[in-house]
């Protein structure tokens, strides 16, 4: 092996290549900072789960759920956002607004969808207020 083959191997293993998931979160946070968005959140963990990403669209608290494939095969990413998913988003969003002291902002769900093939570029859907809030628990949008 060369210095240059034993440098490059080196460099993968120091810094492995981000989860397709992580990767699709990192394009929703840039699509929705284009958009005008601010992120508040990323990642953020709460007792019973967590939220992808939380961001302030104008006075809105908008969490956001976002879903990466790398094909529509079996269905678009959106899909996964079952009625299920939805109420542990909700119940999540509540955790957050009440922690935070924000329940009296609007607050709605969005979902961002992505398909990024393997070496392709990334095709990305928003579906601004996605849901209404699910389950005990709810609150406006």
């Amino acid at each position: 092996m060369g210095l240059r083959a034993a440098l490059a191997d080196w460099w993968r293993r120091l810094l492995p290549e981000k989860s397709l998931g992580r990767r699709g979160e990192d394009a929703a946070a840039r699509y929705l900072k284009r958009l005008g968005y601010k992120i508040l959140g990323r990642h953020v963990v709460l007792p019973s789960g967590e939220l992808d990403l939380v961001a302030l669209d104008g006075r809105t608290i908008v969490f956001v759920e976002v879903k990466t494939r790398e094909g529509d095969q079996h269905g678009g990413p959106s899909d996964a956002v079952t009625p299920a998913k939805q109420r542990r988003l909700t119940r999540l969003a509540v955790t957050f607004l009440k922690r935070y002291g924000l329940h009296d902002y609007p607050a709605r769900f969005d979902v961002v969808a992505i398909v990024w093939p393997p070496g392709g570029k990334p095709r990305i859907e928003h579906l601004r207020n996605a849901f209404d809030a699910l389950g005990r628990g709810e609150f406006y949008s």
